[in-house]
């Protein structure tokens, strides 16, 4: 089963910044969200719920540097993109 992948207006805007900016990773982000849509869970995208101001969100791993923070909403099977960046970046 997949997933519906939706991206915030500000996601896409960070994506196109984020892209530009690394060019290299293009390929990964798109692996990465591939197996998102596939598979959530799968161990490789270390999807884990936030805390603090963020607690109502998650974050999925593109590498050991770069994040996602999705909105994971399980029920309508939905996940909406939110922000991507460096781990210092984004939380």
């Amino acid at each position: 089963m997949a997933y519906e992948i939706r991206l915030s207006e500000s996601y896409k805007k960070r994506l196109r910044k984020f892209i530009q900016a690394h060019r290299d990773m293009a390929v990964r982000y798109e692996k990465t969200i591939c197996i998102l849509q596939e598979n959530p869970h799968h161990p490789s995208l270390r999807l884990h719920k936030l805390k603090g101001n963020l607690s109502a969100y998650y974050s999925i791993s593109i590498n050991i540097e770069y994040r996602i923070i999705l909105d994971f909403i399980i029920v309508d099977e939905v996940i909406i993109l939110l922000d991507i960046g460096a781990h210092d970046e984004v939380y």
